[in-house]
């Protein structure tokens, strides 16, 4: 069965947060349909959706097309929501609505960098142990005190049940490593790091 994942991008989004991840469920997809692991459908569909669909402008003017609005969107199995200039975009209603409707019915909800924000701001973290970029854990903290904020500045995810939180940027490559390991496989994930020349410490903890 495939897995449909939808990563949310946003007007000024660290264009790393969320092409890191759509680099790791594509390059997956891509050596899952090889022989050797003998899949005979996609493991993943991977999308990017935004408010309004179409054109997003990310961070440092870099332009990307979105996939689907949130408005008409197939179901996901997977929400992942990256990080950037995230201000803005956590007192918009609509999204955080939607944010909340379609994390209800999503196996697994992820953030990368100040993501969580998002997440936090539409009532899906509650009391969960979290994670973001090392720079935003004090104002995170401060804007949701109910939060249980990893102090540690060398943490790179965390999980809370169904809820995968990362750190910056790069992170959120290291956090999708794990997604691929938990939903498939760890040697998928292997096979993914090695593709993309990453050395990550997902790989570390995989058996």
């Amino acid at each position: 069965m495939t897995i449909n994942i939808g990563i949310y991008i946003y007007e000024r989004a660290e264009v790393l947060d969320f092409s890191g991840p759509f680099e790791v469920f594509t390059t997956a997809t891509r050596i899952a349909g090889r022989e050797a692991f003998k899949h005979g459908e996609p493991v993943f569909n991977t999308w990017l959706i935004s408010q309004h669909g179409g054109l997003v402008t990310a961070r440092a003017g870099y332009q990307v097309m979105s996939d689907f609005s949130m408005e008409e969107h197939p179901h996901l199995d997977v929400l992942l929501i990256s990080g950037g200039d995230h201000t803005d975009e956590m007192h918009k209603r609509p999204v955080q609505q939607w944010l909340a409707g379609a994390a209800a019915t999503a196996g697994v909800v992820a953030s990368v960098c100040t993501g969580a924000f998002l997440l936090a701001a539409a009532g899906i973290l509650k009391n969960q142990n979290v994670t973001t970029h090392w720079e935003d854990k004090a104002d995170l903290k401060r804007q949701f005190p109910h939060l249980q904020v990893d102090p540690d500045p060398e943490t790179r995810w965390v999980v809370a049940d169904n809820i995968v939180t990362s750190a910056g940027i790069t992170a959120g490559i290291d956090m999708s490593l794990y997604l691929v390991s938990r939903l498939i496989s760890p040697s998928l994930a292997r096979a993914t790091a090695t593709q993309m020349e990453f050395s990550s410490p997902a790989l570390d903890l995989m058996p």
